[in-house]
């Protein structure tokens, strides 16, 4: 199946009313198990592909992108691909070339009106290269001496005005929100403001996206869809499906050293992981 692109997964979502799930990779193994769990569940997925994870394989682009566009194009269901959490422009501007159709271009960290300035600097030239951008907005503290919170900071939360006041002012394409969800989070405990994202929603004229979704139970991620968030962030849930199933690996069998032994548990575990969350996102309609 040819390489999707993430702007008609998104306006399919949009128009069936759903979720759109999306993934992160850091290995091979990550991609195979997405694509494999998404056709499991027969559902569409995005492979996502952090600045982090760049860095991880020594800063070069092309080969895990070009691992994944394979990937992806072997899969029997659409599968497009995702430069997530982009700082450097550099980077940004590598992704057209490398397969990508989308990546999110990530200012959260500055003062708002420098976040605005770079964020629209970036969807102008992803625009002019057939890339949809995606950012977030961060709510930046420091009132009476505190210390700046990131768009995820417990007690952090987008406002609706101001959301759509940031897509109009940057011209992007999709819109990460913070409505109680965390990054990096090991266990299911997040509770999201539903009625937050049912403002954002009717407020902003793009879809939302919810990072740090690792985090929220199934209810709630069902909810959260049902409310009117589109694209789900997950990665950690991978990674806690993965390392369990190879030490367990491991333990049984101390005298493994093809590592073919040990990864094929981890990526079956991570492919039952996507199986399960796709259709969680993808069967939690709005009315």
């Amino acid at each position: 199946m040819p390489l999707a692109r993430t702007s008609e997964l998104l306006a399919g979502a949009v128009a069936a009313r759903t979720g759109l799930p999306a993934f992160n990779v850091i290995t091979l193994e990550h991609a195979e198990a997405i694509a494999t769990g998404a056709e499991n569940a027969g559902t569409p997925v995005i492979l996502q592909i952090s600045q982090n994870a760049v860095g991880f394989h020594g800063g070069r682009l092309l080969p895990i992108a070009r691992a994944c566009a394979e990937v992806a194009a072997a899969a029997r269901v659409p599968v497009s691909l995702h430069l997530d959490h982009v700082e450097d422009l550099d980077l940004l501007r590598a992704a057209p070339a490398a397969g990508f159709s989308s990546a999110m271009f990530d200012a959260s960290h500055l003062p708002h009106h420098e976040n605005v300035k770079a964020t629209a600097e970036a969807a102008d030239w992803a625009h002019r290269h057939g890339l949809h951008l995606e950012a977030e907005l961060g709510r930046v503290g420091g009132k009476d001496g505190a210390a700046p919170l990131s768009a995820h900071a417990p007690g952090a939360r987008t406002d609706p005005d101001e959301a759509a006041a940031y897509v109009a002012d940057t011209g992007v394409d999709a819109l990460a929100v913070a409505v109680g969800s965390s990054h990096a989070m090991t266990a299911r405990t997040a509770s999201l403001d539903h009625g937050l994202i049912g403002r954002l929603a009717a407020a902003v004229p793009v879809p939302l996206v919810l990072h740090g979704s690792s985090g929220v139970p199934d209810g709630e991620l069902a909810a959260a869809v049902a409310a009117g968030m589109v694209k789900i962030n997950i990665g950690t849930a991978l990674n806690l499906a993965f390392t369990p199933a190879v030490r367990a690996h491991l333990a049984g069998d101390p005298a493994v050293t093809d590592p073919r032994k040990y990864l094929d548990p981890g990526r079956r575990a991570m492919a039952a992981t996507v199986a399960h969350l796709a259709g969680v996102v993808t069967s939690s309609g709005r009315s």
